[in-house]
């Protein structure tokens, strides 16, 4: 994930409050975009936060690997910003699409996307991230495919654990830099399910460290384990993790800055598609490996549950969760040749 705000301003009130405000005006409005004329294709949209991201490049090609399939049209769309994502759903309807995937690029703008969706009688499935109500509890009632952040946090942990146990370190001079990003109920998710299986793993709770980060990419977890490492300068050996790739590797060009290798840091990222590169140096680095989290999968599935739901009324359960799997230097390349996408 890429550098995106997070902050409401207010135009971003009045965003949501126009689209919720459309939204109940346009309950009244009979159902116009239920059914495809004859003989032509059904249209799905697929919008994503971060188009230029391998992870959403991945989803967007098994998309469109699923519409090649079953036959329907899949019109992909990139939505940095929370105007761009409801101005997106209005062309998506003009252009007669019958409903949307959608990373949003702002979990909070889930209320209006929804508003935006029932006004123009488009069906809805999120991906990857859920939305945020008003209350700031998670909008259960809107169907979702995605991993389960804490469970991916606990098997990212417990990985953690098994290979700082293999390495035999004295745990007095061992401490872990878990880089978070809590303003993202996901990544929030995902780092707190990684702190817990270490402390039930015998980790010291007073050895884990957070280290904020201020923007989701490489340059900001390096910024924010940078500062960390300057607080704890007489650790010997670091464990690292974080919500995503990018986070555990931002950490590692921070350990790199300070002569730390694979020696003396083990990091695990979580995705598995932005270190394909790191895991393919000649040499090894502190970034141990990563939990794989199929995008390949959710991008078929989240198309193709739409699809059927489209076309033959077969409603998706609530919420559908994916796994995830440990790649390290040793697998990565036959896990991901198995997925497609090596």
């Amino acid at each position: 994930m890429r550098d995106w705000t997070m902050k409401l301003s207010a135009t971003l009130f009045s965003i949501i409050a126009m689209a919720i405000g459309v939204g109940v005006l346009g309950c009244d409005k009979p159902a116009s975009n239920t059914a495809s004329p004859a003989g032509s294709k059904v249209k799905i949209g697929y919008l994503v936060k971060q188009p230029d991201e391998p992870w959403f490049q991945t989803e967007w090609a098994f998309a469109q690997k699923a519409a090649d399939e079953n036959g329907f049209e899949l019109i992909k769309i990139g939505t940095t910003d929370g105007e761009k994502a409801l101005a997106a759903i209005d062309n998506l309807a003009a252009n007669g699409a019958k409903g949307f995937v959608i990373c949003t690029p702002d979990t909070r703008l889930g209320p209006a996307i929804v508003a935006k969706a029932k006004a123009n009688d488009l069906k809805l499935m999120t991906v990857d991230d859920q939305f945020v109500g008003s209350d700031g509890k998670v909008m259960a009632d809107v169907h979702h495919l995605g991993v389960a952040a804490r469970d991916v946090g606990h098997v990212s942990g417990q990985s953690l654990m098994d290979e700082f146990k293999k390495r035999k370190w004295p745990l007095e001079q061992t401490a872990a830099c878990i880089v978070t990003f809590d303003e993202l109920d996901t990544a929030h998710e995902r780092t707190e399910g990684i702190i817990e299986k270490l402390i039930e793993g015998g980790f010291p709770k007073e050895r884990i460290f957070r280290a904020p980060q201020k923007t989701t990419d490489i340059p900001g977890s390096f910024d924010a384990a940078n500062v960390l490492l300057t607080q704890h300068g007489d650790v010997k050996n670091w464990l690292v993790a974080g919500m995503n790739d990018t986070a555990s590797l931002g950490a590692v060009r921070a350990l790199e800055g300070r002569n730390f290798n694979a020696d003396n840091a083990i990091a695990i990222g979580i995705n598995g598609t932005d270190c394909i590169d790191e895991l393919r140096k000649p040499k090894a680095t502190g970034f141990y490996g990563s939990m794989f989290v199929s995008a390949p999968q959710e991008g078929r599935t989240a198309a193709e549950i739409l699809y059927h739901w489209i076309k033959d009324g077969t409603q998706p359960p609530l919420d559908t969760r994916t796994k995830a799997v440990l790649i390290t230097r040793e697998n990565f390349q036959d896990v991901l040749h198995k997925e497609g996408i090596l």
